[in-house]
């Protein structure tokens, strides 16, 4: 086995693990963290949704992220319910084009709030059916290495369909919610 064939298989194995993982996997640089959601904790009710009998403040959680990559040219944060009793889970919160120098969640005066499945926009806390386990909600940051014309409109399902193929390197903290 030549030097070449050395180097062929572990650009192979290299591809294989980014195509297979992503790049965060490789690279594992970008990181979100919040000081008022805990990984895998309940969230406090401060930031649960008040209606739909549901009774928190429906606080904005402050995030912050770290390890932005360098080409990055926007930023985008999802909220998603996986576990709520449709077929396709449950989006609370979506802000777009937030730029790519913000920091944390205390920064998005520019960034666009896209549409939730309440139908608005804007932040919606948990909210999951009395006597469901507990709920997962994962928060997702991601960094696209374009600038996508989204509005304030614009749906999760349209966003994900967008950002294929543009992902540079995304983030996650997932909280519980239950009642």
């Amino acid at each position: 086995m030549g030097p070449y064939r050395k180097f062929s298989v572990k650009v192979f194995i290299l591809a294989l693990v980014s195509a297979v993982f992503g790049l965060t996997a490789i690279a594992g640089a970008m990181t979100l963290k919040s000081s008022d959601i805990q990984t895998n904790a309940m969230i406090s009710k401060r930031f649960v949704f008040n209606s739909f009998g549901c009774t928190g403040d429906n606080a904005q959680p402050r995030l912050a992220w770290s390890g932005v990559p360098k080409n990055t040219k926007a930023l985008a944060l999802a909220v998603f319910d996986p576990d709520a009793p449709t077929t396709v889970g449950f989006v609370h919160w979506l802000v777009l084009r937030i730029p790519p120098t913000s920091m944390s969640t205390t920064s998005l005066s520019t960034a666009i709030n896209g549409l939730t499945d309440f139908g608005e926009p804007g932040y919606h806390g948990p909210c999951p059916p009395p006597g469901d386990k507990p709920h997962r909600y994962i928060f997702t940051l991601y960094a696209l290495d374009t600038d996508f014309p989204f509005t304030d409109h614009t749906t999760y399902a349209a966003f994900r369909f967008t950002i294929r193929g543009h992902v540079l390197a995304s983030a996650g903290l997932t909280g519980r919610y239950g009642r």
